[in-house]
């Protein structure tokens, strides 16, 4: 059956009461693959990846939650929000492990590799990372953006830092010498950082652009303008499309060799704060304004999670209303 006769019905997952702001998926772990968000409800919710459905929720910050982020097995979750922490959580249990105090909003949260370390990027304009042996140790600390940060990651194996700042830049620390030692510039403040799952291309939205870098020379592979401007992309892990969205409510896809629009959606009824594909690429997830995060078909009409594949005339039965997965 031919994929592009079939209308694509997203899983609507409910349970939070304010913006879903950012996601981010596990690795695939023995029990599957998980799916965080974040939401300004302060709140941040666990779920199965495939299906969406609610495992538990992270009680204890006091504020709009801005980021959340799994590490790779999924045994640990981290969270930045208004509060001015960062939180790293038993992902299993769901107790609260560390707190770390800032003084200022914090707005970006990652694990290295080894689930040793936390990067924190943060209102104060500051990139720190958190030894999580040693929780009380002074933190590393990185300045020299103008701009609140908006996003930092751990790349190169764990030896620098990349991050994106309210000051149209994204700059590339070095952590043996602590000082930036590559910076790219923006016409517009870059909204989001993904870095791909073989760890070799960085992907920036900015503006109405989605850019992709080569991360080991930050060298500039290709620039790709989209019809809105973009809060959000993620590069497919097979590196053949793209997908973002962002202010027009609607999630795009776009072939990622040849730049072209290949499909759009709408199915949020607010702007797309986060998307971000599923470690296997079978379906991709997006948070909006609205409240929502929504599981998309990266191939509509294929049998996955909660998706059946049905001959043409179970159609009007089988797909006439999207899948709502509620939070218990």
């Amino acid at each position: 059956m031919a994929a592009n006769n079939l209308r694509q019905i997203p899983l609507t997952c409910s349970g939070h009461t304010r913006p879903v702001v950012h996601l981010d998926f596990s690795d695939i772990c023995d029990s599957g693959y998980f799916l965080i968000s974040a939401c300004k409800d302060g709140s941040p919710m666990l779920r199965h990846g495939d299906t969406g459905d609610w495992v538990g929720t992270f009680e204890g910050h006091k504020g709009a939650v801005w980021n959340a982020t799994l590490n790779r097995n999924a045994t640990l979750a981290a969270s930045g929000a208004a509060d001015f922490t960062g939180k790293v959580w038993n992902a299993v249990t769901g107790a609260e492990i560390h707190s770390f105090q800032h003084k200022h909003i914090v707005k970006s949260v990652a694990f290295d590799a080894d689930s040793e370390n936390v990067v924190t990027g943060s209102n104060e304009r500051l990139v720190r990372v958190f030894n999580l042996e040693q929780p009380n140790a002074q933190p590393e600390e990185y300045a020299g953006h103008t701009g609140s940060i908006k996003r930092a990651l751990f790349c190169r194996g764990d030896k620098c830092i990349i991050s994106a700042a309210e000051d149209k830049t994204v700059r590339l620390w070095d952590r043996m010498t602590g000082i930036e030692v590559q910076r790219l510039q923006f016409p517009n403040n870059p909204n989001s950082l993904e870095i791909s799952r073989d760890n070799h291309i960085l992907t920036i939205a900015h503006g109405s652009s989605v850019s992709f870098w080569e991360i080991d020379t930050m060298k500039k592979l290709k620039e790709v303008k989209v019809p809105t401007n973009v809060s959000s992309a993620s590069l497919h892990p097979d590196k053949h499309v793209f997908v973002c969205g962002g202010e027009d409510f609607k999630m795009y896809k776009f072939d990622f060799i040849t730049g072209n629009e290949i499909e759009s959606f709408k199915g949020h009824f607010g702007p797309v704060h986060s998307v971000k594909f599923s470690p296997d690429g079978e379906l991709y997830a997006s948070g909006s304004e609205d409240g929502t995060l929504r599981l998309w078909q990266t191939t509509v009409g294929k049998t996955y999670g909660l998706w059946k594949c049905t001959e043409p005339s179970d159609m009007g039965n089988s797909l006439n209303s999207p899948r709502e997965v509620q939070a218990n």
